[in-house]
């Protein structure tokens, strides 16, 4: 089976800014048209992405641990509730919330782990340079980046819970520390996305040294 061509084979580099396609262009060099940097990949692509990755994962433990909201009753006059994403997830589900419940599930649980799994898949196979199926893992990074910018519904349903409760008049309503945490959890692997070059995983050893 042959395998297909690729632009930098053939001396083109297409620029990230305004898509003009190069041809003959050093790496790196200059867009004859806007005068953006040119790569025939994202330098340092691995080690950049392995960092975020890992400060993420890092920054994740907080996000879990520390209370992401505080609540207190104003007419039981009891003692307030902090309460972590987890304990937010199981509160919401008991109270009858469960869309609610789910969404943070799916955003604070389900999707941040899923991105670390497949990132560092990503990752490993491009490093190794023999990937299997690239089509397939060009799919799943695309889809890493769709779903990504989604995680921040979390943030956004803490925010809303925290206003609708303020608005009734009932309770009390802050966030804490660990939303920010979480904030910054979605933020860096959204920066490792990006920072990730897709067109390693398509690299065999025989054309290029390994890249990052």
């Amino acid at each position: 089976m042959n395998t297909p061509s690729r632009a930098a084979d053939a001396g083109l580099c297409g620029c990230p800014v305004c898509g003009l396609v190069c041809d003959g262009v050093a790496d790196p060099g200059r867009c004859p048209r806007c005068h953006c940097e040119l790569h025939s990949r994202k330098p340092e692509s691995l080690s950049r992405t392995w960092a975020l990755l890992t400060a993420a994962l890092i920054l994740y433990v907080p996000a879990n641990i520390l209370p992401v909201m505080y609540t207190q009753s104003i007419d039981s006059g009891s003692a307030g509730r902090e309460d972590t994403i987890f304990s937010g997830v199981i509160g919401f589900w008991q109270s009858g919330s469960w869309d609610i419940a789910a969404i943070i599930f799916i955003a604070s649980i389900l999707i941040p782990s899923t991105k670390f799994i497949v990132l560092a898949v990503l990752l490993v196979n491009a490093r190794r340079r023999r990937v299997r199926r690239p089509a397939l893992q060009a799919q799943l990074y695309r889809a890493l980046e769709a779903v990504g910018y989604w995680s921040m519904l979390d943030v956004l349903v803490v925010g809303l819970v925290t206003a609708v409760v303020k608005f009734r008049g009932v309770s009390e309503a802050e966030p804490r520390i660990g939303i920010l945490f979480f904030g910054m959890v979605v933020v860096l692997t959204m920066l490792g996305t990006l920072a990730f070059d897709p067109r390693l995983l398509w690299d065999s050893p025989s054309r290029h040294p390994p890249h990052g």
